[in-house]
């Protein structure tokens, strides 16, 4: 079990084992019980064995630059780039055909073999904004397979997911070999045919809300009433705010009192905020009426251009207000709307606590776009503010290109790492990306998580932990088979998915999946692999896959949803993977 290139330290004694234990069990609490976001998590663990000796200076720099990490911040560099390719927005509006089930096929198809090479979470974004558009079916019935195909595809290759390359990172770290391009493929195809077989079984488990329930009650409008208004005294429909063609008056918050529903007798008064609901393009309405104060017309930002952006797992706003963030100094931007999970937010649009997955729709001042901190927050759904599409002629070049970079790295010609080097500085020379672009995407809680995570299994290793714990346990498991190994660390990482992350669940299981398998005198890979694709088995709820969470708002989904229709897709991916894996790795 001894880390290739770092040599341990000195010998700790059961002291240290049990610092070491409560640091751990503390990261994993603090993962799955409060809302510190898992780079914070992970880093203050690996500060803390260090500050205790249980890894040296040496050893973390050298997790930093582990190759595995290079290669996946690479990746994620380069995906900034194909998230440009025209064609692949073109495609969106040629998968929706009349038939749900043909329009399906196609979707997840597509949807698969991309995000087995490009970023997954660029892929969903892109596809999801034309499917919301299509007039066919609603969006509620495609944009949840959208996801469920993108975690699927990106099964099949090592690049397809970051929980692949995270694997692969602590492999190399152990063997000083990575995982090959296509190891993964034995296993993800089964599962892949098998997921889409099921989604199409089970697609009438999905809500099929018409194209006019998405349209009403999509997001919460706030505004005031001003001191000078001449509404103030007369009733709502004296002022003529029953009927604006889209907008909804829900709700009026009068000092801390909530007026819900609001009658049409309901007389409004100076200071009151009124809640609308509704289709958000018709928010430039309200300016007709007299002293009612829209805070982003008031900044004048509605003569700019709006888009939508989903609040990401661990944003730096997560847990505080509207008001609280300064959100128009932070971003350049005001906040129009907000919707969330398919219920109806109560109160004072400034004074709700945002929360991952919620969905704002935003009016943007001249300088959204150059602020660093975007993608630290922000999901961008509206593909079109990323700003440029790429030329033709330079997006056919590039894709040729990436072609061969990726043909050349599975037959192990090239090494993926200088492949992807290579195809970054293609990029910047041709102009395809911009440093500054390129500044502002830069993985960095990505990069924290897996750097700490291989500090972590280091400190394991040099304080003897997992060989004591194995010790301990040796009776028990000599009990069991190698499979039933396999399946409870498989089961183990997919309920670790759902309730933290897949990033965090692949990270904390590898080293107790590596000391198992050679406690247990077999070959560890079957094992490992099992941690690989229970990372990935987020079917279930919103929270453990990025592009679950992007989808829930935008699809209108409430958490039920995931569970009648993911449940009979993770099933049937969770068999195929247990029936496969030892076939294609044996122990």
């Amino acid at each position: 079990m001894h880390m290739l290139g770092v040599p341990p330290l000195e010998k700790h004694d059961v002291i240290d084992q049990l610092a070491l234990a409560l640091i751990i069990l503390g990261l994993v609490w603090v993962l799955i019980f409060t809302r510190l976001p898992p780079p914070r998590a992970f880093v203050g663990a690996m500060v803390a064995c260090y500050l205790l000796g249980f890894i040296d200076t040496q050893t973390v720099l050298s997790k930093s630059v582990n190759q595995g990490v290079v290669t996946l911040v690479l990746l994620l560099l380069v995906s900034v780039g194909l998230e440009r390719l025209p064609w692949l927005a073109s495609l969106g509006e040629r998968l929706v055909t009349p038939s749900l089930p043909k329009s399906l096929v196609r979707l997840s198809l597509v949807t698969a073999v991309f995000s087995a090479f490009v970023n997954n979470t660029a892929v969903v974004a892109t596809l999801a904004s034309s499917l919301r558009k299509n007039s066919v079916h609603p969006a509620s019935r495609l944009l949840l397979p959208l996801s469920y195909a993108a975690i699927l595809g990106g099964t099949l290759t090592l690049i397809g997911t970051s929980t692949n390359l995270i694997v692969s990172s602590f492999v190399q770290d152990q063997t000083g070999t990575p995982l090959p391009f296509l190891a993964f493929f034995p296993v993800a195809l089964p599962a892949l045919m098998a997921g889409l077989l099921t989604m199409l079984l089970f697609n009438r488990r999905l809500p099929a809300q018409s194209h006019e329930s998405e349209r009403v009650e999509e997001y919460l409008l706030e505004a005031e009433i001003e001191d000078s208004s001449s509404m103030i005294g007369k009733t709502v429909q004296e002022n003529n705010l029953r009927d604006l063609g889209g907008l909804f008056l829900v709700q009026i918050v009068r000092d801390r009192h909530l007026i819900a529903p609001v009658a049409p007798t309901q007389r409004v008064m100076s200071g009151d905020k009124l809640i609308f609901s509704g289709d958000i393009k018709r928010v430039a309405l309200l300016e007709r009426f007299d002293g009612l104060k829209l805070f982003a017309l008031e900044e004048g930002l509605l003569q700019g251009s709006m888009t939508e952006v989903v609040i990401r797992p661990n944003a730096a706003i997560v847990g505080r207000t509207i008001k609280e963030v300064s959100f128009r100094s932070r971003f350049d931007a005001a906040v129009v709307g907000m919707k969330r999970d398919g219920e109806r937010l109560s109160g004072k649009l400034g004074g709700i606590v945002v929360q991952p997955g919620d969905s704002l729709v935003l009016a943007t001042g001249p300088d959204f776009l150059n602020r660093n901190n975007l993608d630290r927050n922000f999901l961008l759904v509206d593909t079109d503010i990323e700003g440029r599409s790429m030329p033709s002629g330079l997006s056919i070049g590039l894709t040729l290109w990436v072609g061969l970079m990726l043909t050349l790295a599975a037959l192990s010609v090239l090494s993926l790492l200088k492949g992807l080097a290579l195809t970054l500085g293609i990029m910047l020379l041709t102009g395809a990306v911009r440093t500054t672009e390129l500044r502002r995407r830069f993985p960095w809680e990505l990069w924290l998580i897996i750097t700490s995570a291989l500090a972590i299994a280091q400190a394991i290793n040099n304080t003897g932990a997992i060989a004591t714990l194995v010790a301990w346990g040796q009776p028990w498991l000599s009990l069991l088979s190698p499979f039933a190994l396999l399946a409870a660390v498989y089961f183990l990482t997919l309920a670790l998915t759902e309730l933290m992350t897949n990033n965090a669940a692949a990270a904390l299981m590898f080293p107790l999946a590596w000391a198992l398998g050679q406690s247990a005198g077999v070959d560890p890979m079957p094992i490992i692999m099992s941690v690989a694709f229970g990372a990935s088995a987020s079917f279930l709820t919103p929270y453990g896959y990025t592009t679950n969470l992007m989808v829930q708002n935008l699809g209108g989904y409430h958490k039920r949803d995931y569970l009648r229709f993911g449940l009979p897709v993770s099933v049937a991916y969770s068999l195929t993977v247990l029936t496969v894996l030892p076939w294609a790795f044996p122990f």
